[in-house]
């Protein structure tokens, strides 16, 4: 055979190749608690991403590919979760919707950055996991969606504001999400003028939160901001309703779930929280919302930005004009906005969006709504 018939033989052998590769399915991980105490918001994370999917694989998918999409449960635990990562990259996975604890998200991302896998979560809000990943030059590491220390800046000058001379206690669940976040409220609440009575970090997963409730009856607490969780925030809140003891509770993003309802029952009326504005009530979330709901599932807390992360994905392949995880972050943060659910989205060099607004939602009869100011 002549060279000039073996190089054609070999890039005809490529071009079908190619082509193959192309023509093949692509497939996202998503990762988040499936199982355990916060297995609701895994079930937000999927529920997101597999609407998500199901929306871009009715108009043609990638360019002609079929999104798929491979749900692995890390329960929120450390541990598991690099497990869970090595697992995935393991299988040749190199897109992740995931993880949804910071906790989970800033070990496991270690694993994805060595991978050049792309990893954006879409409820991670510890600054950590950008600022050591954009650091240590991890380009892969991203989230969509807001910060502890850009909520913070939200909720703790208005904190000082309308609590000036009230008792105001401080908690946290020693996680990187929760006491990052309290540690957040706490610095700008601090320079507010306004200086907690009490600041303290409790062991997440106990049943029995009677001498604490005790401790805030003890000290008149008016005013306790809690970063953590929804099993923990709901027995504190029935536990201080045991001891005929009310204050207002004022919590993070962690409790835009029907489950805290259940657990606190009416012990949790009135309870404040921090969540991005209401990705819902965004006009190019009417479609996804109306499918979702049809379903019987009301996209709540989470749901929307997994959503929108499947949606950043397929954009940024298709702006990258590859699946090259690197690239595709490169085309994401060009600062050219996608199109998401959840509105607009432009990302910073470090791989966080920019411009990210609040709402402060209260707690009434079992539901939630954005408080009347």
């Amino acid at each position: 055979m002549t060279l000039r018939r073996t190089l054609g033989a070999t890039l005809f052998a490529l071009s079908i190749g190619a082509s193959a590769a192309l023509a093949d399915d692509i497939t996202f991980a998503v990762v988040g608690p499936m199982t355990g105490q916060l297995a609701s918001i895994g079930d937000q994370f999927k529920i997101g991403a597999e609407a998500a999917a199901a929306a871009i694989n009715e108009k043609g998918g990638i360019g002609g590919r079929m999104i798929k999409i491979s749900i692995e449960d890390d329960v929120c635990d450390p541990k598991q979760a690099v497990s869970v990562a090595n697992r995935i990259v393991a299988n040749g996975i190199m897109f992740v919707d995931g993880h949804a604890c910071s906790g989970s998200s800033i070990p496991a991302s270690a694993v994805y950055a060595e991978a050049g896998a792309l990893m954006m979560s879409p409820a991670s809000s510890n600054p950590v996991l950008t600022d050591d990943a954009a650091a240590k030059g991890w380009s892969s590491i991203m989230r969509l969606y807001t910060r502890d220390d850009a909520q913070g800046a939200f909720i703790g000058p208005w904190i000082a504001e309308r609590y000036k001379g009230k008792n105001v206690v401080i908690l946290h669940d020693k996680s990187a999400y929760g006491q990052g976040v309290a540690d957040a409220v706490k610095a700008t609440m601090n320079a507010g003028g306004l200086t907690e009575v009490l600041y303290e970090g409790i062991n997440a997963g106990e049943k029995d939160y009677a001498a604490l409730v005790t401790k805030m009856k003890e000290l008149k607490a008016d005013v306790v901001y809690f970063g953590g969780y929804h099993p923990e925030a709901g027995l504190i809140l029935r536990q201080s309703a045991e001891q005929s003891f009310k204050y207002q509770l004022i919590m993070p993003d962690s409790i835009a779930s029907p489950e805290f309802w259940q657990i606190a029952g009416p012990a949790g009326e009135g309870t404040l929280f921090v969540f991005p504005s209401d990705p819902q009530a965004k006009p190019e979330a009417k479609e996804a919302v109306e499918k979702i709901k049809a379903g019987g599932f009301v996209p709540e807390g989470f749901t929307l930005f997994s959503y929108a992360v499947i949606q950043a994905f397929a954009q940024g392949i298709e702006r990258a004009g590859t699946d090259d995880p690197l690239k595709v972050a490169e085309a994401l943060k060009n600062g050219e906005p996608i199109s998401t659910v959840v509105g607009p989205i432009a990302f910073d060099e470090k791989g966080d969006i920019k411009g990210a607004t609040y709402d402060i939602n209260v707690w009434h009869d079992g539901n939630y709504a954005k408080l009347a100011e």
